[in-house]
């Protein structure tokens, strides 16, 4: 029988197990025009959180009792489209579960870029795109910027790292502990800071940058955000894609330095990366030819089993994951 992850209860501020309930999912007859789908990958991120709360959001809240979503990659095992064949690999929001039953026009065959298929879930998929969409796009970065960068060694960060590095661009990065600061480090940053270190983070980034930013990504908000504030150049770009270092405590850090927004015309822009999905060819297309050139490394933190689910989801949340964060099935 199939099973899924759903909410049983809302967390008050960090979840804890007892929020989460695997439950029997109920069979279903395949009907025309739809797929079912064997999950091989399932995917943990940090806007999940968000999805815990009952407010009004980009994204609907997850219903209690309910199976949760969130990305997967699985294998057609059953057909009623042309459109899908049995074993052909797809991307979907049916995760949270072992298997799914979609409309084939809620699944993507993966395109054949020569890379394993949970890579489509990190570096080649929603992660990715947010890092490329949210630097080149909406931050406008080119060659010759300086960009700080937090959490480097996530899944969006350590993308962002490599495709500043491949665009011509300085890059400065944040990150927890000595280990990830050396693989950010290899990823081709030209300063790799660690926040978890003794001393002031807004000093360490203002040291780092001698002649300030151009532009900030920020995945973590809270001191990050203050610390790329103080070190930002006169019309600075801030991409402001996720704010991980509040999204338990609900309390925002204050911003000692955010007069600077109007003295030095700081344009700070916040996106989604579902506002780029119609361009997602041109996602491709480039990050095709950086893996082909050898630009691009990934690394993923794997736990086993749909059972660990809700392990690796707070993972995200103690700095559990070097890379992108999978449970295979």
């Amino acid at each position: 029988m199939a099973r899924a992850w759903s909410l049983k209860s809302r967390p008050m501020g960090m979840p804890t197990p007892e929020n989460f309930a695997l439950v029997d999912l109920p069979a279903v007859s395949l009907e025309p025009g739809m797929v079912r789908i064997a999950n091989r990958w399932l995917s943990v991120d940090p806007y999940m959180r968000g999805r815990m709360n009952d407010v009004k959001s980009y994204t609907p809240p997850f219903v209690l009792g309910e199976p949760m979503q969130g990305g997967a990659v699985g294998e057609v095992v059953e057909s009623m489209t042309e459109g899908l064949a049995v074993g052909d690999l797809v991307l979907h929001m049916a995760g949270w579960r072992d298997e799914a039953v979609l409309p084939a026009g809620q699944c993507q065959k993966l395109p054949d870029l020569g890379v394993p298929p949970q890579a489509f879930l990190g570096q080649l998929g929603m992660p990715g795109m947010t890092a490329y969409f949210g630097l080149l796009e909406v931050a406008g970065a080119k060659a010759g910027d300086t960009v700080l960068v937090s959490a480097a060694a996530g899944a969006v960060g350590s993308t962002v790292v490599q495709i500043a590095k491949a665009s011509g661009m300085t890059v400065i990065g944040t990150a927890g502990g000595a280990d990830k600061c050396a693989w950010v480090r290899s990823l081709g940053a030209d300063e790799v800071i660690d926040y978890k270190a003794e001393g002031s983070l807004i000093k360490k980034v203002v040291a780092a940058s001698p002649s300030g930013i151009d532009v900030y990504f920020d995945n973590v908000g809270g001191e990050h955000l203050d610390a790329a504030l103080a070190a930002a150049n006169e019309r600075a770009r801030f991409a402001i894609c996720g704010m991980i270092d509040m999204y338990n405590s609900g309390a925002p850090t204050e911003l000692r330095f955010a007069a600077r927004i109007i003295g030095a015309r700081i344009r700070i822009q916040g996106f989604i990366v579902s506002d780029f999905m119609d361009r997602a060819a041109e996602f491709y297309g480039a990050m095709a030819g950086w893996l082909q050139s050898g630009q691009l490394r990934r690394e993923e933190t794997v736990h086993e089993g749909l059972a660990a689910m809700p392990e690796a989801f707070l993972g995200l949340f103690s700095g559990g994951n070097k890379g992108k964060m999978l449970v295979k099935v």
